[in-house]
């Protein structure tokens, strides 16, 4: 995505332009809502918004352009992010790249006693990618909470921020829980240990989304 973008504005633009994401997102993941920043010379107004989705392809859609200050950053000015994970329990050929096929029975109640643990904890090494250069590995989740939603189950997981592979982690792990082969002792001892070797398998990509990024109030600036 990036690059197609960096390609369509610089041309757009006239000017080479190197977008900068609010985060990295696996093959495969979907995103609701999706910020970037660059830097131009020009002055933009809403017509360069329909020309540039005129230019992006069907898969990609600019909703808005916003002026913001010099120093901030697409990714480290954010405040909170939410995801979303999508599972079907029912196969569906029109869901193959948007849900998770995941027929076995799911105990929802233990899964959300499973993730209203998250509350109590601040270090999620256990739910991180090994060999990622993390400074930290330290998120503050804000909200957990699994659902039933006709023939679905949906996660939604809000923080301040998130570690590489984070929630498709988070939600393979759950899913142990879900069908029995693992106990909630047994989760607090994964997040307590520290140690991915020890948690469950990344869920599929296909069912994550980014549904919300948050920034300070009044740092965007919506060009109309």
């Amino acid at each position: 995505m990036q690059q197609v973008i960096n390609e369509k504005l610089s041309l757009q633009l006239g000017e080479e332009i190197y977008v900068v994401g609010c985060g990295r997102t696996d093959t495969g993941v979907h995103a609701r809502k999706y910020f970037l920043h660059f830097d131009t010379e020009k002055s933009l107004s809403f017509d360069h918004l329909h020309k540039l989705n005129i230019f992006l392809p069907p898969d990609i859609t600019a909703k808005k352009l916003f002026e913001v200050a010099e120093d901030s950053h697409a990714r480290w000015s954010a405040i909170k992010r939410t995801y979303t994970y999508i599972i079907t329990k029912v196969k569906n050929p029109f869901l193959l790249d948007f849900a998770a096929y995941i027929h076995s029975d799911l105990d929802i109640a233990m899964m959300n006693q499973a993730a209203a643990l998250l509350f109590n904890y601040h270090d999620f090494e256990a739910l991180s990618k090994i060999n990622v250069q993390n400074k930290h590995h330290l998120c503050n989740i804000y909200e957990a909470r699994w659902r039933q939603a006709g023939d679905k189950l949906v996660f939604k997981i809000s923080a301040n921020r998130f570690l590489r592979g984070m929630v498709r982690i988070l939600v393979g792990t759950i899913l142990e829980v879900g069908k029995g082969k693992m106990t909630i002792e047994e989760f607090k001892a994964v997040i307590e240990g520290k140690n991915r070797i020890k948690a469950g398998f990344a869920a599929p990509a296909q069912g994550l989304y980014l549904s919300d990024v948050v920034y300070p109030e009044g740092l965007l600036k919506e060009i109309i």
